[in-house]
């Protein structure tokens, strides 16, 4: 399986949170700009020799004047087949700037607390993802892990990483191929709601899947990681 995984930038992380090291919020505030270190290093990951092959794995692209109609066909089918969800606030199905599409599902209905094992009861919502997913073939599938800010940073980056690769296994199983996915842990660095460090926030919990299009003559940006996705 081909997934995505930052790489280490320790250095770069290091030196940004540590400019704001008496600052008590210093994670929630240094999280976009950590976050925009590892998108320019991931982008820099799908292009020359790794990316060619892996954008060959995606049937076909999508011509620019139809991605609009293409995508929001999948919004709807999303919508109808994930309606019981969405009313349990279990899930927020959102549209995102360039046609992507985002599903934000909460991590306590899909994992125990620490755990990075599917929940059996998640897994009926998630074999309804990888069913849209595979109807729908000219996109990319950006699976990314969050956590809350109670704990280390260094244990909630492993336990995101952990939980977006449990999602994208479960979604191969389901017969959405490898090639179309790509996975990442962004720990706690993307806050839905802002709080000190320390914080249980159950909405900061969460696993978002991004589905970007195939654009023909832009291919490769449907492989760039998505941008910041917190509050």
């Amino acid at each position: 399986m081909t997934y995505f995984k930052p790489l280490v930038v320790a250095a770069l992380v290091v030196g940004l949170a540590g400019c704001a090291t008496d600052d008590p919020n210093k994670r929630a505030k240094t999280g976009a700009a950590i976050g925009a270190v590892l998108g320019a290093v991931a982008g820099n990951q799908v292009s020359g020799a790794r990316g060619a092959p892996i954008v060959g794995a995606v049937v076909g692209a999508i011509a620019g004047g139809a991605v609009g109609n293409y995508m929001d066909k999948q919004h709807a089918q999303l919508q109808r087949d994930l309606a019981a969800e969405a009313a349990r606030n279990e899930l927020q199905i959102t549209q995102l700037p360039g046609g992507a599409l985002k599903i934000g599902i909460a991590s306590d209905v899909s994992f125990d607390l620490d755990s990075a094992q599917l929940l059996p009861n998640a897994l009926t919502t998630y074999a309804k993802i990888a069913n849209v997913l595979k109807t729908y073939d000219k996109t990319v599938i950006h699976v990314v892990g969050h956590t809350d800010s109670s704990g280390s940073a260094t244990h909630n980056q492993s336990l995101s990483e952990r939980r977006a690769s449990s999602v994208a296994s479960y979604m191969v199983s389901q017969g959405v191929p490898a090639g179309r996915l790509r996975e990442e842990g962004r720990g706690e660095r993307e806050l839905l709601v802002r709080t000190a460090d320390g914080v249980k926030e159950s909405r900061n919990r969460r696993v978002d899947i991004v589905i970007k299009p195939v654009v023909e003559g832009r291919e490769q940006e449907a492989w760039t990681p998505p941008p910041y996705l917190g509050g």
